[in-house]
């Protein structure tokens, strides 16, 4: 069963099918927001709280990526190890830090659909399992050479600079609650500032982006460039949303020259 998941017929008929996923999450995201957060709804069903419902959407991409990178062949060299290290990093963030630092108001309601969190273990599992079995066994190019070719150095100097902007970026939206108010179960907002907030709406969903978009060329996998655009599918039209959700609830104040996702054109 293991050697037919790593072959590469077996692959690229599991990457064609990710491609065809990708094309319905298009689709979906033109008809309605993902019902999580500010767009929560009970129409889908049981709802998980946001912190729960985070952590366990995100749990199968790192489960999926470890089981099955260390089924390679390639699993012990330098750069596979790398890139093991990269994922392990971005996923311990997004998948169990940033959960768990999470400011939810005390009593709140549950706001993260269960359809959004069975969506989410498709395409984190996905995910996971595309690029494990490519970095670990199936490419030919990641070798100690790749070290030095400058799709490898560009795409790691683009992917770090969009996880770092997004560590910083996260805790800008994070510290707009009080610990206090979150005790008190006080469901505050207000327009974030400071960073690439100065610029644009979103700029979570700017440096995230920009993260896979460095992934995908550092590893120079089609597997990378699934979950880039499985993320833009669902994150640009959500983008949209929430920066008429923000203009529509402070009304004139709030910035009038933030753009929406990419400063200075969108």
């Amino acid at each position: 069963m293991i050697e037919w998941l790593l072959s590469p017929e077996t692959y690229n008929m599991v990457l064609s099918g990710a491609f065809v996923y990708v094309a319905l999450i298009i689709i979906g995201g033109m008809v309605m927001p993902a019902p999580y957060g500010r767009f929560a709804s009970d129409s889908f069903g049981f709802n998980f709280s946001p912190k729960w419902g985070w952590f366990l959407m995100e749990l199968p991409a790192t489960l999926s990526f470890v089981f099955f990178y260390f089924q390679g062949e390639h699993r012990l060299e330098t750069v596979p190890m790398i890139f093991l290290g990269v994922w392990l990093l971005h996923y311990g963030n997004r998948g169990f830090v940033f959960p768990l630092l999470m400011r939810v108001a005390k009593g709140a309601t549950g706001s993260f659909s269960l359809m959004v969190v069975g969506a989410g273990w498709l395409v984190t599992s996905l995910h996971g399992y595309l690029n494990a079995v490519w970095i670990s066994q199936l490419s030919t190019q990641l070798t100690d050479a790749w070290l030095t070719d400058p799709r490898f150095i560009i795409g790691m100097i683009i992917y770090l600079t969009g996880f770092t902007l997004n560590v910083h970026s996260d805790a800008i939206i994070r510290n707009l609650r009080s610990k206090e108010e979150v005790e008190r179960g006080d469901k505050v907002y207000r327009i974030p500032q400071g960073g690439l907030f100065r610029f644009v709406t979103n700029p979570s969903y700017l440096t995230e982006l920009m993260s896979f978009t460095g992934f995908a060329i550092a590893t120079w996998s089609l597997g990378a460039v699934f979950v880039l655009l499985v993320s833009a599918a669902n994150l640009i039209p959500r983008a949209f949303q929430i920066h008429k959700w923000y203009k529509e609830k402070f009304g004139d104040e709030y910035p009038q020259n933030r753009k929406v996702l990419i400063p200075f054109i969108i």
